[in-house]
Order: structure tokens, then sequence, then C-alpha cells
């Protein structure tokens, strides 16, 4: 995916206007702009003003800006407009791949909340069969690489199906009114289709792959505000281990934040995992064989090394 790409996708108005806001130059932080979406860490620690409370003492302001998926704020990351943010396993992989500015912070495994839905009356029983069928999905976001290695799994090819390229607020509809035949998502749009939309679970994905979402940061942003980052990421990791052990509050939180209603979040919650911690060598490990598939695949357009952007604090 060449940045021009990148551009194509709907950033929507909340992220625009952060496009609009200068990167943080070298000298002393004054504001942090955080990348987040409805699921997930980031929302809770957004909900208890957990990074507020720790910077604001500081003198910087903490501003929030809602992305529906990780391509977007990928390419917003590259601009400079946000400095941090949490996406899936695919979205950092396409922005190496077109030499966006960006390092991978920390890392946290996926057990649960994410799959492939079709219809509860839909004939399709097993993978093989999405042969020949339209699937939704997001392009360049975790559920692509769910799709790419389900269809592995049968023993098909992408060209086997019609993948059809919409964000989580379009495929749901289009999943409902059976323009799409399956489609490929994460919680809580996978909790939505599945209770909302009449959808069974074709399969999960931890039934195909290991997966991981990840808390990136931008190029610059890590190197010039090593310490400033590592106590951003101090504060997610805390967040993250407080969110373990208090999934019914981390529900209210999610339906607080993202006003998805609270049964929803529910089931959401209690199938995710939270923790968050180093990008270790097992999860380089797995981040490269999902950027080695999409250049197999014809889906980047150059090989890339995932270590090559994994930051360290130099102050560890």
């Amino acid at each position: 995916m060449q940045r021009r790409d990148f551009l194509k996708l709907s950033i929507g108005t909340a992220a625009a206007a952060a496009l609009a806001s200068p990167a943080i130059a070298q000298g002393a932080v004054k504001e942090i702009r955080v990348g987040y979406q409805k699921n997930g860490v980031l929302v809770i620690t957004r909900q208890q003003a957990a990074l507020e409370k720790h910077f604001t003492p500081l003198g910087i302001e903490v501003k929030w800006v809602e992305f529906s998926s990780g391509p977007p704020m990928m390419e917003a990351m590259n601009v400079g407009s946000v400095d941090y943010g949490a996406v899936g396993d695919s979205p950092p992989v396409f922005a190496q791949a077109a030499g966006a500015a960006i390092v991978y912070a920390a890392g946290q495994p996926i057990t649960n909340g994410q799959g492939i839905l079709v219809p509860k009356d839909s004939p399709i029983r097993a993978i093989g069969e999405l042969k020949g069928k339209r699937v939704g999905f997001t392009k360049g976001s975790s559920a692509h690489n769910i799709v790419v290695q389900t269809l592995e799994k049968a023993g098909l090819t992408y060209a086997d199906i019609t993948p059809v390229y919409l964000t989580p607020p379009d495929a749901g509809p289009a999943f409902a009114n059976g323009s799409i035949e399956a489609w490929a998502i994460w919680d809580p749009y996978f909790a939505i289709g599945e209770t909302k939309q009449s959808g069974r679970i074709l399969i999960n994905a931890r039934e195909v792959t290991k997966t991981n979402s990840f808390y990136i940061a931008n190029r610059d942003f890590a190197k010039n505000h090593g310490a400033i980052l590592q106590q951003i990421v101090d504060v997610t990791t805390a967040t993250a281990r407080w969110a373990e052990q208090h999934r019914d509050e981390v529900a209210k939180s999610l339906a607080a934040v993202t006003g998805i209603p609270l049964e929803i979040q529910t089931i959401a919650a209690n199938r995710s995992s939270f923790v968050v911690g180093p990008v270790t060598d097992d999860i380089v490990a797995t981040q490269q064989g999902v950027a080695d598939r999409f250049y197999k695949l014809g889906l980047i357009p150059k090989p890339i090394a995932i270590r090559d952007i994994v930051w360290r604090n130099p102050a560890a």
C-alpha cells in the first residue's frame, strides 16, 4: 500500500481536526495527542483520565482523537498529528511498507474478540465455503490479516474470494442487508454483529493464528521525547492491569465513552485480554509473519523488517 492509498481512507471529523494541528517540535512537550478506537485499554484510560492525572501536573495537555479503524490513525501519526495510539496487527505493517514515521512502543496479545461472521441462516458452515463469496473487512486492518490466514487454513487463496473493503460503520449495515456474505471484524463490532445483526461466528481468530495489537508512536516523538513516551506506556500498562481485574467496570467505561450499549461492551470486555507489555521477540516473530505473508500476496510493495521499528527506551 503506497502512502497515497492511506490518504484515501476516511479519517473523520475529529481526526481531520487533529491533522490541522502542528507536530510537536523538539523541546518541551506541551501536549500529547492520543489516537483511539471504540475498544480497548485506551478507551478506559480516557474514561478514567489516567493520562491527564499523570501529565496535567507536569503542564502537559492530553488530547484525544477518535478513529474508526487503524489505517487512518497510522496516516495521522505518519504526518505527526497523532503521537500515540492503539491499533491491530495489520495497520502498522502497511504503514511501515509505505515508509510511515512510526515505531512499535508496546504490545498486547489478543486471545479473543475478533473473527469472521456469517448470517445465522447462511449455508456457509466451513471456511472452504467462503470460496466465491463477498467478504467484507477494512483494508489494512487486523481483520485483513484474519481473512488472509483463514483462507490459507482452508487451502484457499486471496483470489478465491471477492474482498469488499468497508469501514466498520459501513460494513455493519452491509452485513445486515446481505450485501456481503461474510464479515471479518473485531470487538465491539464483532459483538454487535452477533447480537444485533443476526450474525453467527464462522471462526474465531484464535482458532486460526496468534494475533497481537500494538501501541504505536510517531517516530520523531519517540526519538525526541523518549522519557515522556515511557511514561505514557507505563500509564497504559497500569490501566491494563486494572482492567484485567475489573471487567464489569471496564464494560461500563467502554459504554460511557463510546455510546455502544452496555450489554454489547460486556460481551467484549469479558472475552478480551488487556495485558500490555514490551514488544517481545515472540511478538516480533509473529508480526514478521504477517508482514512476510502480505508481501508474498502482493498486498505490500516491498519486504520489511519489523524489528527495524521496534522502539527501545534508551534510558532503560
